[in-house]
């Protein structure tokens, strides 16, 4: 393990690093950048049941800075993000505690398997685009009044439970959900995504606290970078173009969960 043998300074500065990456990407796509820092946490020595609690601390404060500059850009369709929150709540402490109870390496697996699902999920939907780009204060195509609220129930509900047990952002599966089912266009998902994530990360890390699955020496040198990351994702995702953006999330994501994923796997098999 990197921080049974590493000093003190560069497993911090890694955690920094680590944090900053994972807010940038947060802000940037939607997702909770624990696609980032579940395998620096691991890297940096932590166990796999402490590189699901130890990412938490750090997706809160990603979620909510980049949430709070989306909302003054006036992205957030607001029905969307507190429906998908509040649902996705009660599920995303049911997930943390689940985790308690899984092998970790599996829990390692099944994490890079929703990481190459929601890669693909954006990818494919490239296909079939037509232009791909939007205008930065283009609404949805399909009102989200119009969203039946058990959909919405269910979607935050998994998204919640994922987030919890995976210690990812959950925006990784409503990202996906928005854009391809609801037509969301993709700043406003990645926009109404934070929202949510924002909302039920808080039980998610108070529960995984709680069950002492939280490295602090990891955890808090990864919350020091990730808001200025998130500014950053935030800044460029404003500036973006559509395509761009889905572009960058799906083949980022899939080549993230192909490497994670053989490294974990390969440890599952062989541990």
């Amino acid at each position: 393990m990197l921080a049974a043998e590493a000093p003190r300074w560069i497993v911090v500065l890694g955690a920094v690093a680590a944090g900053f990456g994972s807010g940038v990407l947060s802000a940037l796509l939607g997702i909770g950048g624990a696609v980032i820092t579940t395998p620096v946490v691991r890297l940096l020595g932590g166990s796999p049941i402490e590189a699901v609690g130890s990412t938490v601390p750090a997706i809160v404060p990603g979620a909510i800075s980049g949430a709070i500059r989306y909302a003054r850009e006036g992205m957030v369709e607001w029905r969307l993000a507190l429906t998908l929150g509040f649902t996705g709540s009660g599920f995303a402490v049911l997930g943390a505690w689940t985790s308690d109870v899984v092998e970790g390496r599996l829990l390692m697996v099944m994490t890079a398997g929703v990481m190459l699902w929601a890669g693909l999920s954006v990818v494919l939907k490239l296909r079939s685009d037509r232009g791909g780009r939007a205008p930065a204060d283009e609404p949805a195509t399909r009102s989200s009044a119009d969203v039946a609220l058990p959909f919405l129930a269910v979607a935050g509900a998994v998204a919640g439970f994922v987030a919890g047990l995976l210690g990812v952002g959950g925006g990784i599966v409503l990202v996906p959900v928005l854009t391809s089912l609801l037509h969301v266009p993709m700043r406003r998902a990645v926009a109404s995504s934070l929202v949510a994530v924002a909302i039920f990360q808080v039980p998610a890390l108070i529960t995984h606290m709680w069950l002492g699955h939280v490295n602090w020496a990891i955890a808090l040198p990864l919350m020091v970078g990730v808001i200025p990351g998130a500014q950053v994702g935030a800044h460029l995702t404003v500036a973006a173009t559509d395509r761009t953006i889905r572009i960058l999330f799906g083949v980022l994501i899939v080549v993230l969960a192909i490497i994670y994923g053989a490294t974990e796997l390969r440890g599952l098999v062989s541990g």
